[in-house]
């Protein structure tokens, strides 16, 4: 009976929900067989604080170089003025960072030094964007475009015809706050920079970048400028430099910026590597590149605009972490010396909080070449100064967001093979990480609330707790960063065990289990406890006391290393799926998806991350918590929560929720839309929902993935035919909600049965995503 209620439940809001997938379209076609970068919007996101950036990158380029309007992050499109186009980006970060070197072209004698005040207005009538290309016309008459190779931006410049046709290069001004700054002009053809600065979140760093931009032809009249003041005829200055070309004749002007983060050497040396082509074969390189990369998917069927949608979010998973090293390998390490790597590409810029959740298992599974280098940049940064890192911007500890997200960063990477040959290397670094806080000379927290934590079983919440240094403290927010703790203790728990290390592992597992250590039965939900152990803060659950970017309503579900002991917490299966019910306002969402989640979900502004009940689609902390009914028994109720979240991607500027946090919302979508998705980050488990498209073809690294290609399958799948009936792996039947990282290594097809209702499929105890012991 109580079956047959359920299932009449579900089916009450299925005719309702014929929009589950439809995605507002902007007017361009689908082109499904065509070049997959045309099905590519680098502006999605680019409004309403998703915090993207239209400009010229290749994958993981150092070099992210787009225009800057006056948003504090770099591009809005909102905005209609563009200061210069500069750099450095990071795709989606929600603090200023980066925008170095901003280079805009004038014409007429050059008398403002201010970008503010100098900038061009422009209309996005007249602009448009593709992976690897900018382009727009500015109200001067002037036509700008941009492309890029891994450590280099190409621009070229279309003037009016004049005598006065200028490029401005400002080294005193960007995204980031300014320490110092020199230009200097070489010769005829190339201008010099070194440029510090400081910044993010709170003020971190400060960080040197060093640039060298050769021109492809020479200068008429060039001069620098201090301040306010212009000086022409002058070679070097601490402010910014003017070039000058006469346009009368040829009027298209092209110039390659090199950048280093070790020395003006680096810099000269990434120029004489990547430079020296033309415009147009940088472009066109920078789009054979990008369809490579776009290429690692295919996809057939799924409703309108879902496949601009899904390439779009699949772009944005490649453009971070970024190349950190020179072409001669040479970087800068976080002891601010200069290192040399040896066999792999050096990266950097580690928004680990955020992708060690969804971009990191995504880069594991389709870039897991670059994905290896990756984990072994970040074991050289703990190599090289110390400690492993928690948010790394270049060569510089942030400490922005809290708790332990490189152990699990580091553990998906274990498990998925990128570690070999180094894992007793990583396994050191983790351990040292994970038992101890870094000394108060190193600029790194670490985890700062260890010592606590490892006495009493929890972080405390200390109110109004001095900062020890730069970026977030672990101590403003003990109730979550337990969490956080306790799931990297269950992720290293796991890897310990698998290097033999049998006593570490049954160590850190018993750690694993202090998330109970902050759950409060008077409530039925976690609590922030203070320095004395008692609960602190509103009993509220909806209140954020004690919970970074959230409350106790979104961080009740981040447990993924115990959802069986989570659920015994709340009274069982049933009363935990009720939970789950009132969360995502169940009984709404099938009546009304599309609503639900921008009516009902998204409460407030990007940056509302308190005083809520809800699903919250915009942030980090619940990412997982669709999944969590795989581990009640109600699969079906994890599609119609997955595919209601996946109705806000849009192909319009505003068509992301929240910021994208160098990737990893988009990963979320990607990884969401193909069926598979990682619910337990740090561990090879795979939890399965209907995808949205009838064919999905994955190719894959065989160094990495024995298969090679792995298919996954869902004839006829529709917003009126979304609930699995049967899966089958390799023509096998399973029954089961998840895949290990170890199936998938050798399956070659993935098959999901469909149809108009919830089936029994995947509703038994055994079926569920098993605890970690």
């Amino acid at each position: 009976m109580r079956g047959t209620r359920r299932t009449r439940l579900c089916l009450a809001g299925v005719m309702a929900a014929s929009a589950l997938l439809a995605t507002p379209a902007s007017g361009a076609a689908e082109r499904p067989d065509g070049r997959l970068t045309d099905l590519v919007d680098p502006f999605i996101g680019s409004q309403n604080e998703g915090n993207t950036f239209p400009g010229a990158a290749v994958p993981f380029g150092m070099v992210q170089l787009s225009p800057d309007t006056g948003h504090s992050t770099g591009y809005d499109y909102t905005q209609h003025r563009i200061r210069g186009f500069s750099l450095v980006h990071l795709s989606g970060v929600g603090c200023r960072i980066g925008g170095d070197l901003p280079v805009l072209p004038t014409t007429g004698d050059v008398t403002r030094t201010d970008y503010g005040r100098y900038a061009a207005d422009f209309s996005h009538d007249d602009e448009e964007a593709s992976p690897g290309y900018y382009r727009v016309g500015l109200a001067t008459g002037i036509r700008a475009e941009l492309t890029a190779t891994a450590r280099t931006g190409v621009q070229r410049y279309t003037f009016p015809a004049t005598k006065k046709a200028n490029v401005l290069l400002n080294a005193a001004q960007a995204l980031h706050k300014p320490v110092s700054s020199t230009v200097e002009i070489l010769d005829d053809h190339t201008v010099r920079t070194e440029i510090t600065g400081h910044g993010f979140c709170r003020d971190t760093g400060p960080y040197t970048v060093y640039t060298i931009t050769r021109f492809s032809r020479p200068f008429t009249a060039y001069g620098t400028w201090d301040g306010a003041v212009v000086s022409p005829g002058s070679r070097s200055g601490p402010g910014g430099a003017y070039v000058r070309f006469d346009t009368t004749g040829d009027r298209t002007v092209e110039a390659t910026t090199a950048l280093s983060y070790v020395d003006a050497r680096g810099a000269a040396g990434n120029l004489r590597a990547e430079g020296g082509r033309s415009f147009d074969a940088v472009r066109g390189r920078a789009r054979e590149q990008w369809e490579r990369r776009l290429g690692t998917v295919r996809v057939r069927g799924g409703a309108a605009g879902t496949h601009r949608t899904f390439y779009s979010s699949l772009y944005r998973s490649y453009l971070a972490p970024n190349v950190g090293g020179d072409a001669d390998g040479r970087y800068t390490g976080w002891d601010r010396r200069t290192h040399r790597a040896r066999g792999f590409t050096y990266y950097q810029n580690w928004s680990l909080w955020d992708t060690y959740r969804t971009q990191t298992q995504l880069l594991a599974l389709l870039a897991p070449r670059e994905a290896r280098d990756m984990a072994r940049s970040v074991v050289a940064v703990a190599e090289d100064g110390g400690w492993l890192p928690k948010w790394g911007y270049g060569p510089v500890e942030t400490n922005i967001m809290t708790g332990d997200p490189v152990t699990p960063f580091l553990a998906t990477a274990y498990h998925s093979g990128l570690l070999r040959g180094f894992e007793e290397r990583a396994y050191r670094a983790l351990r040292r990480n994970a038992d101890g806080v870094p000394p108060a000379d190193y600029p790194g927290v670490g985890r700062e609330a260890n010592a606590e934590y490892l006495a009493h079983g929890f972080a405390p919440y200390v109110k109004d707790r001095p900062y020890a240094k730069a970026g977030d403290s672990d101590y403003h927010y003990g109730a979550s960063v337990t969490l956080e703790y306790a799931l990297a203790d269950a992720m290293l728990a796991q890897v310990a065990r698998g290097l033999g290390h049998h006593a570490d592992a049954a160590r850190y597992a018993a750690r694993a289990r202090n998330y109970r250590n902050v759950f409060d039965p008077g409530t039925g939900f976690f609590r922030a406890r203070d320095a004395a152990g008692a609960f602190t803060g509103p009993a509220d659950p909806a209140r954020g006391t004690g919970f970074h970017e959230g409350t106790a309503w979104q961080y009740q579900w981040l447990v993924p290393q115990d959802v069986p002991g989570l659920v015994g917490l709340l009274g069982g299966r049933s009363a935990a799926d009720a939970r789950l019910d009132a969360f995502f306002a169940y009984d709404r969402l099938l009546a009304d998806p599309e609503g639900t989640a921008r009516r009902v979900w998204v409460h407030g502004d990007p940056y509302a991350y308190y005083n809520a009940a809800v699903y919250n689609p915009m942030n980090e902390p619940d990412l997982i918590a669709p999944y969590t009914y795989l581990s009640t028994g109600r699969p079906w109720k994890t599609t119609d929560v997955v595919h209601a979240a996946l109705t806000l991607f849009t192909d319009s500027p505003a068509g992301m929720t929240g910021n994208d946090d160098l990737g990893t919302m988009s990963a979320w979508h990607v990884l969401s839309s193909i069926g598979l998705f990682p619910v337990q980050p740090g561990y090879g488990t795979w939890g399965l929902t209907t995808p949205v498209f009838d064919r999905v073809e994955l190719a894959l690294d065989r160094r990495y993935w024995p298969s090679g290609r792995l298919t996954v399958t869902a004839p006829g799948t529709s917003a009126a035919h979304r609930y699995v009936q049967a899966v089958r792996t390799d023509g096998t039947p399973h029954e089961r909600t998840y895949l290990t990282t170890g199936a998938l290594r050798s399956l070659r097809s993935l098959a999901f049965t469909v149809g108009p209702r919830p089936s029994s499929w995947g509703t038994s105890p055994e079926a569920a995503p098993p605890a970690l012991k």
